[in-house]
């Protein structure tokens, strides 16, 4: 690799600039006797850094790159990629972590089970590009779209590069929203033994840790050098009921958990039940619809039917027909941290060919095995049930006693004149805690094989690399799900009992049957992806210069790359529910193994047009089967009138191809059953009315749900411009306004009755025949509408000396100024939801930070690090909205502050260690009334706090000669 001498006006600016790097004190303080010499005597190699492809000196000034060493990733107490991003303030507050995907993952996002995500400026875990080294590896194997950032080797990392921009110019599909590039050591020697643990004050939810790494050859002096390493670790389960802040019985702050499936059952409305449609409530004259006998007046109270039961919030729910419903507070009972075992392993191999060759051989393997735990399965009971449903309670021999005691209690309150139905079955709601809670088991194995050729032809560098990067996934029930026949069996012969106090236990005959129907083991689903691709990159001198003193550098490549993708499981699960009840199958998305060919061309110019202006252009050209080509081109430049103070700024178009699943899930075609339906085109909102002409005609299309294999890519448009300042070497701070514009993006699930009421921009989905009779309603995946996203990022660094050693602060924020979105292309953006709650995806918050202070001297080392998360308006429930004010209500959730302290000791030959205190005043994460995933009641937001509270962690890093 060439090297030349620094730049002499570039000086002051890079040397302060090292600095910047990362994100935390440390990172200055293992620099510090590099940039306290004189920087006229330094030399810096020529490297590429994520973002170029041209290898040069001064990038920390010429692209907005967050750089983070393996010293601070340590110093943080960080174990694990997942954690890192946790910790960036330009990741978003995403469903991407362990604890924020402990969902059920509903048919068509599967993937999600035990994956962790890398989610940038709110693009989506799918629009962040993740790269080992510099190259692809395999999407997850069930998820199809996103890296598992579980399976990157964590132990073998030398640092984390950055890109805050979008680089689709450079590197194709996927980097809208920025690139992260885990880069691994070089040219190791020795062997280092690495164990650690992170263990939670209040129990639960701990890490362990242990790696090995070797390394022998020396390049310089044998020509060659080897180094593997091996890294085993585990995040153990945390659960809600562990925690107090998940609590969701606060009705007076808003807070209830919106579910009537109790372990002591309600008795729900149905027709032909005993209570039919509803009960007329004596006090109040209004119809009942959810009735639990523990809550009628002087029954036993809901919170004695069970283990975290309490009352029905009817009044924030605006159910008044449950007033006399009991709930359940499963967003307790359920895993708010996934149990995860990890086992990662890479190597790699370089041989030096003469002077200015070098092969290199890599790989990379990975095992993880993750267990989610969801809450016991809710019933919920039909008269004449179907083969998918399940039946209601019987009156029989066996069931006398119980449905006597349960007629009752109900008569007593409502009277005789309620005309109960003695001896109709009694429909109810249910939580099988028999049935014990429900589990998922994933294992994903994914791999990469690297063949490359690196060095120097002429005046150029080049580097070709083959590769092979594979993922393959498959999830099993592991608990809580039962055969539906079987099932239903139990249910109708009353042999299970849903009316049980606590103390009464299931029969014996009630624990076999159940299992007997036990499905523990089966094959749920299984899928796999892989990514094959051989890619050639040039760059060097043109041998010109413009008016300044560099040469003019250019870069050129190809990239050709196979991506494959299947998704199966036993053909059983066609039957859904009838097969296995509840269980999240998916055998309609089922696919066939597919494939599409890529091939890519790029090149990119550095102009140094004058000594204090530099322009860089990319281009890059992708054509993939199926869609054609695309032609993205990056504008950026650098502009440094003075020493101490640079510009920068770029504008570049990006793009994302539609995944596999999208394109080709299974097209289902189900006639609509429901009887309500008119054509949206002559009759308002589609309402079928048989008093109003032009509604009087009831149609019943077939409604088609599925993949789309006509999609195409998203496009997406990305503006920046920034400065970087450091007057002195002690100082010094970045800040960068970005915009990104995604448009063509790839939406679906539109509800049938927003589609019927806004016909004219659903025409299309609406399908005729020859005579304009609606024959299918198309609800597949679209291209249509788009996202605005705009913000400001901030850097600063100030250090100096003090008690005889170094000190360093250090800020990093990330400011959300929009945040907008439209569902067509033809209607006008929605308003800012900056600040806003969202339901599903990434939480606009408009402020975060990272505040570190850092003291180091001799053998020591602190860092004690503010971590802010702003507040934002909370969701509202539907009583709420309509009206009603709890006593407690606060319609803003408060910002989320922790505070991380850690201290490193080097005294000893050898031997490193680290302690730390994670959440150090151990603050609870802030009240919401809304919690992701369907977790109503939860009381807290997974994708902005930590449920582990206070942890202590301890590393320890010993070194073989």
């Amino acid at each position: 690799m060439s090297v030349r001498s620094y730049p002499p006006r570039l000086h002051h600016l890079s040397a302060a600039l090292l600095l910047a790097l990362g994100s935390s004190p440390l990172v200055a303080f293992g620099q510090s006797s590099n940039t306290d010499k004189s920087p006229e005597a330094r030399t810096l190699d020529r490297v590429s850094v994520t973002g170029s492809r041209i290898q040069r000196t001064d990038v920390e000034a010429a692209l907005p790159v967050t750089i983070i060493q393996k010293a601070e990733i340590e110093a943080m107490g960080i174990t694990s990629a997942e954690q890192l991003l946790q910790q960036l303030n330009i990741a978003s507050s995403g469903p991407d972590s362990l604890a924020a995907n402990s969902g059920i993952a509903p048919p068509g996002t599967r993937g999600n089970n035990g994956v962790s995500g890398a989610n940038l400026r709110g693009q989506g875990a799918d629009a962040t590009l993740v790269l080992l080294n510099g190259r692809r590896v395999a999407a997850h194997g069930l998820a199809g779209q996103v890296v598992d950032l579980n399976s990157i080797p964590f132990a073998a990392i030398e640092r984390v590069e950055v890109l805050r921009d979008g680089a689709s110019a450079v590197y194709g599909t996927d980097a809208i929203g920025g690139v992260i590039n885990f880069i691994t050591r070089s040219n190791y020697q020795g062997i280092t033994l690495t164990a650690g643990a992170d263990v939670t004050e209040e129990g639960g939810g701990n890490i362990y840790h242990a790696s090995l790494l070797g390394g022998w050859g020396d390049l310089d002096t044998d020509r060659w050098n080897v180094w593997a390493a091996l890294n085993v670790k585990e995040n153990r389960i945390l659960r809600g009921n562990q925690r107090d802040f998940a609590n969701s019985f606060q009705p007076d702050r808003g807070l209830s958990p919106d579910t009537r499936g109790t372990p002591f059952a309600n008795i729900v409305s149905g027709t032909g039940s005993m209570i039919g449609g509803g009960l007329k409530d004596p006090l109040s004259g209004l119809t009942k619809t959810t009735i639990n006998p523990l809550r009628l007046p002087g029954g036993a109270g809901c919170e004695n039917g069970g283990d975290m039961m309490g009352d029905y919030g009817d009044k924030i729910w605006a159910s008044p027909g449950a007033s006399y419903g009991c709930a359940w507070d499963y967003g307790r009972a359920r895993t708010i941290q996934q149990p995860v075992e990890t086992v990662q392993g890479i190597g790699r191999a370089t041989f030096k060919l003469g002077d200015r060759h070098e092969f290199y051989t890599e790989f990379m393997g990975s095992k993880v095995t993750s267990k989610r735990q969801f809450e016991a399965q809710q019933i919920t009971t039909s008269i004449n049930a179907s083969a998918t449903q399940l039946d209601a309670y019987e009156l029989n021999a066996d069931t006398q006693a119980t449905y006597d005691a349960i007629y009752g209690q109900v008569q007593d309150f409502f009277g005789p004149q309620a005309n109960l139905a003695y001896g109709s079955p009694i429909t109810y709601r249910w939580r099988c805690e028999i049935c014990g809670p429900r589990q998922l088991e994933t294992e994903t194995k994914a791999y990469r094989v690297l063949f490359g050729l690196t060095g120097t032809l002429g005046s150029w560098d080049y580097n070709v690399g083959l590769s092979r990067a594979e993922s393959r996934a498959q999830s099993v029930l592991a608990g809580g799900y039962y055969y539906t026949p079987q099932l239903k069996a139990a249910l109708k012969s009353g042999l299970l009992n849903p009316f049980l106090m606590p103390g009464q236990e299931q029969s014996k005959a009630a624990h076999d049957a159940m299992a007997a129907a036990d499905a523990s083991g089966l094959l749920l689903y299984k899928g796999s992806s892989s990514t094959t691709t051989f890619d050639a990159s040039f760059s060097g001198g043109l041998g010109f210069r413009l008016w300044g003193e560099d040469e003019v550098q250019a870069a050129v490549g190809v990239d050709v790359r196979r991506e494959e993708y299947e998704f199966s499981g036993p053909s059983e699960w066609s039957a859904g529910n009838a097969f296995v009840f509840g269980a999240p199958s998916d055998a309609a998305n089922y696919m066939t193994p597919k494939q599409r060919n890529v091939k890519a061309a790029f090149a990119e110019f550095n102009l140094p047009v004058v000594d204090s202006l530099e322009l860089n252009l990319a281009v890059r050209h992708d054509r993939y089967d199926g869609f054609g080509g695309t032609t993205n081109p990056k504008y950026s430049f650098k502009w440094q009138p003075i020493d101490w103070l640079v510009f920068r700024g770029s504008y570049s178009t990006g793009f994302k191809v539609p995944d596999f699943a999208k394109l080709f899930r299974g097209i289902t075609e189900t006639q609509y059953t429901g009887l309500d339906l008119a054509d949206p085109a002559s009759c308002p909102k589609g309402q079928y009315n048989p008093d109003v002409a032009a509604c009087n005609v009831q149609i019943r299309p077939d409604i088609i749900t599925g993949g789309n294999p006509n999609l195409k890519p998203e496009e997406a448009k990305q503006r920046s411009i920034g400065f970087v300042l450091a007057p002195t070497g002690n100082f010094n701070v970045s800040v960068d306004w970005w915009e990104i514009e995604r448009l063509n993006t790839i939406r679906s699930g539109f509800n049938l009755s927003t589609m019927t009421a806004n016909y004219p921009l659903y025409a299309s989905n609406f399908i005729r025949d020859s005579s304009g009779t609606i024959v299918a309603i198309d609800q597949r995946y679209i291209n249509t509408g788009g996202t605005l996203t705009s913000g400001i990022e901030l850097d600063a660094n100030l250090r100096g000396e003090l008690a005889g050693g170094a000190w360093n602060v250090h800020l990093n924020g990330n400011y959300l100024d929009t945040f907008k979105t439209k569902t067509f292309d033809s209607l006008p953006y929605s308003d800012n939801l900056v600040g806003e709650y969202e339901r599903y995806y990434n939480l606009p918050i408009k402020w975060k930070h990272t505040l570190g202070l850092g003291w180091a001297r001799g053998d020591w080392a602190h860092t004690l690090t503010q971590v802010y998360r702003g507040g934002y308006k909370d969701w509202k429930p539907g009583g709420i909205v309509n009206g009603y004010t709890p006593p407690d209500w606060d319609s803003k959730v408060d910002a989320y502050i922790t505070y991380n302290y850690s201290v490193s000791w080097t005294g000893m030959e050898n031997l490193k260690a680290t302690f730390g205190i994670r959440n150090l005043l151990n603050t609870d994460p802030p009240f919401t009334v809304r919690y992701l995933d369907d977790g109503d009641g939860a009381g807290w937001e997974a994708r902005v706090a930590d449920p582990r509270g206070r942890s202590f962690n301890m590393l320890l890093e010993y070194r073989f000669q």
